[in-house]
């Protein structure tokens, strides 16, 4: 599609974390276009390791994650733009462009929500007030993943994923695992 442009582009594919660091440890790349769902791995935790190996390297995500509940969390970590695969073709060789011209990329409806979130009565959503490590302990746990599970893919201990647990089930104003995983599914913070 990007060659349809009458560009000469030189694209390179990694399937995994460690091949896209290898990649862009061994390239120098315009721009990184990132899927945020990794399988066991988060994008977002790559997403950091890109701006501490290359600060300056400008990084698109493409995500089939709801851009509402994903997105802040991907600019938090240093993205550049935030796109969902579904969007049209257009669109996203609209948003390359731009991040790679050093610019931003939200879609109008994404930027209306950023805006509301100025709003001074803070109408928030609970999860959204929870910090990045509560919200992927959060996501992990709706999905059926035991607290030692959890301690193993996030090289956490026991103890410190109950304690975020805690965290979330206090900002959450929820009393057991099973209200969290219907929270979780009620927002779409899981599939």
């Amino acid at each position: 599609m990007l060659e349809l442009d009458g560009r000469r582009d030189v694209f390179g594919d990694a399937s995994t974390p460690a091949e896209a660091v290898s990649l862009i440890s061994q390239e120098h790349w315009d721009i990184v276009v990132l899927d945020i769902s990794l399988g066991t791995a988060s994008g977002l935790e790559l997403l950091r390791t890109i701006q501490q190996l290359r600060p300056r390297l400008p990084v698109l995500v493409l995500s089939m994650h709801n851009e509402e509940q994903y997105a802040r969390r991907a600019f938090q970590a240093g993205a550049s733009g935030y796109i969902m695969k579904n969007s049209p073709g257009a669109e996203l060789a609209t948003a390359i462009n731009k991040v790679a011209r050093g610019g931003k990329y939200v879609s109008a409806k994404l930027a209306e929500a950023l805006v509301a979130d100025l709003d001074p009565k803070g109408n928030r959503l609970p999860h959204q007030r929870l910090s990045q490590r509560e919200f992927e302990v959060l996501r992990m746990l709706a999905s059926g993943k035991a607290v030692s599970e959890i301690a193993d893919a996030l090289s956490l201990s026991d103890k410190t994923v109950s304690t975020y647990r805690g965290r979330i089930l206090e900002k959450l104003q929820l009393k057991t695992t099973a209200e969290l995983v219907r929270y979780a599914l009620e927002h779409s913070l899981i599939e």
